[in-house]
């Protein structure tokens, strides 16, 4: 599962990738999807390390740096969540003022989790 955090976070800290799969659907292989959504998914529900980044260490996180890194990243989706509501679509969540501070969270929080790392 620490996989799929790792890739969560990447999705959300490329805006390029974004733009191509979240809007353009310009998927790598057939069987392949992703969106927002399914990001939030991942961080909040499947794995939970955005509900409560330092209970993840030991289990999905290594670190207290990576907590602290993920809890930043946690505290700008939920900024961009209570602005912008969970029903928008993934170009609108792109084009909030909020998206580019998730942006730079999940790029600081990426580089943190994948330090020393073969992720």
């Amino acid at each position: 599962m620490r996989n799929e955090v790792v890739g969560a976070v990447r999705a959300l800290a490329d805006p390029d990738y974004q733009k191509a799969v979240w809007i353009r659907r310009e998927f790598p292989h057939p069987e392949y999807y992703d969106d927002f959504s399914l990001n939030i998914h991942i961080l909040y529900d499947d794995s939970g390390v955005c509900e409560d980044p330092f209970g993840s260490i030991g289990s999905y996180l290594r670190s207290e740096r990576e907590a602290e890194v993920v809890s930043q990243l946690a505290d700008a989706l939920n900024a961009l969540l209570a602005v912008e509501g969970e029903d928008r679509s993934d170009s609108e969540y792109l084009g909030s003022p909020h998206w580019q501070a998730v942006v730079h969270a999940a790029s600081t929080a990426y580089d943190v989790l994948t330090l020393d790392s073969a992720v």
